[in-house]
């Protein structure tokens, strides 16, 4: 915006488009696309995660590829996660935002994108909480939280779909008011609210074992999601 002395670099954070434009002008880039790698964003479900006004998931930042189709990769410079702190109290709070999504942004930039595998990926967040845990460092465990939309059916009935961020987890819900456990119904197929219902309420397991946290999500928040008033 406005041009740019011949030997600037730019740090593109809104977006990839101002980087990739800059790339094509012969300026060097680091790429801190908002989208990607943004980790002040909260990162599970947005109900019971801190107020913040964006998410932004383990997944989608793993996804993060710091050298943008059609653009010299000479030109860029590397990539940089960003995470601004006015909207955290403490160092817990920072390092349950930087971890493990921290871990995704360093393979993105340090790994060729053809070597980026996300089931292999996993399996060692999974042994860097072990390392995390003795550490006594805080982190986010939101990839063993279910992902939770709503959209409106045709009869202007919601309908209620929840997939786990990860392989080998299953869904387990309630809608009576009690707590759920893996001998509760297990989410197979797409929900339908039933009458009188106050809260959806959900957990994951895997082999048997709690793995995610509770989340208890009530019906206008669902509605809400559905654009259902």
């Amino acid at each position: 915006e406005g041009g740019l002395p011949p030997n600037a670099a730019v740090m593109s954070w809104r977006g990839e488009k101002g980087g990739i434009e800059a790339a094509k002008q012969n300026h060097k880039v680091v790429m801190s696309p908002t989208n990607y790698a943004y980790l002040d964003y909260n990162q599970g479900d947005p109900y019971i995660e801190p107020p913040i006004y964006a998410s932004l998931r383990l997944n989608k930042t793993y996804q993060f590829d710091p050298v943008p189709a059609g653009v010299d990769p000479k030109m860029i410079l590397g990539g940089q996660a960003n995470l601004w702190t006015e909207q955290l109290p403490g160092i817990r709070s920072a390092q349950y935002m930087m971890w493990p999504r921290g871990f995704a942004i360093a393979e993105s930039v340090w790994s060729p994108k053809e070597k980026k595998n996300w089931t292999d990926f996993v399996t060692r967040v999974e042994k860097q909480f072990e390392r995390l845990d003795m550490a006594q460092t805080k982190y986010a465990r939101t990839i063993y939280d279910p992902i939770i939309t709503a959209k409106k059916g045709e009869g202007n009935e919601i309908i209620i779909e929840m997939k786990g961020e990860i392989d080998g987890l299953d869904i387990y819900y309630s809608f009576d008011e009690t707590h759920p456990d893996n001998f509760y119904p297990k989410y197979t197929v797409p929900l339908t609210i039933p009458k009188d219902a106050l809260n959806l309420k959900v957990v994951t397991y895997r082999r048997g074992k709690l793995m995610g946290r509770q989340i208890d999500l009530p019906i206008a928040e669902l509605k809400k999601r559905a654009g259902v008033k």
